[in-house]
């Protein structure tokens, strides 16, 4: 009885709520597929029920569970010195991220999340061949904003993916990119409960009821890579993610 009363706190109806998880496993079907952007697809969504200092440490909650995952089948594949490289920037921008996430107004996030989906969608449908190799000091500016961008938006990954298959193989780029996230999650579900946001219950029991989304989401991603061209699914993701981003700057102009 305890447990239906924290999660009634939430007041979703129960289209609502089948709307959540889909938007859910739709995310981590891209996660499993990509390896991130779980808040560049599910928190557009989720902005039409709770606010975004609520979606990114629910968010945090379940990639938690879901980078390990990815991470365990390929660890032998990861670049120590650019895993290295990269920690230090990347724990400095999540400090920064937690400290904007929680003291911004919600409309101006509304705006920015908006701008910063809109542009990555962007640069991902214009960018076609592999970009020329980046110097090791990218590692500063790419590791720090991709870190800031994580806490505040939950997805940093695409700088720390544009930097890494810059410099490293196909399969060490996406196991460093694995770890990188993992730890990632780490200090960002750190830098929350030093915060106590994890101190509201009813988040905490959101998570669990939407860990079944996310388990089926992963599964699914994984089996369509088997099955379909990566490139081709990750690009009509795009499209879908430069439509929500779009639509909450037009949400932000009128209100």
């Amino acid at each position: 009885m305890e447990l239906l009363s924290w999660l009634g706190q939430w007041a979703f109806a129960p289209m609502q709520w089948l709307v959540i998880g889909l938007a859910i496993i739709l995310a981590y079907i891209v996660f499993g597929i990509a390896g991130f952007g779980t808040a560049l697809v599910a928190a557009p969504i989720l902005l039409l029920y709770m606010p975004l200092s609520k979606i990114v440490p629910l968010l945090v909650l379940l990639d938690f569970v879901a980078a390990f995952g990815n991470l365990l089948p390929s660890r032998r594949d990861v670049a120590r010195s650019e895993l290295l490289r990269l920690l230090p920037c990347m724990a400095v921008g999540c400090t920064l991220g937690v400290i904007f996430l929680l003291n911004l107004k919600s409309d101006l996030l509304l705006l920015l999340m908006g701008l910063f989906i809109s542009a990555y969608a962007i640069y991902s449908l214009l960018i076609k061949t592999r970009p020329t190799q980046l110097s090791a000091l990218w590692a500063l500016p790419m590791g720090t904003v991709g870190g800031m961008f994580g806490a505040l938006f939950g997805s940093g990954g695409f700088l720390y993916a544009i930097y890494l298959n810059s410099r490293l193989p196909k399969e060490a780029a996406r196991a460093t990119q694995s770890a990188l996230i993992s730890c990632s999650t780490v200090v960002r579900l750190s830098l929350f409960v030093i915060a106590g946001v994890y101190a509201e219950l009813p988040l905490l029991v959101l998570a669990l009821c939407l860990l079944p989304a996310m388990a089926l989401g992963l599964w699914v991603g994984r089996r369509l890579t088997m099955k379909m061209s990566r490139e081709a699914f990750v690009r009509l993701v795009i499209w879908l993610v430069l439509a929500s981003g779009l639509a909450l700057i037009v949400r932000y102009l009128n209100a």
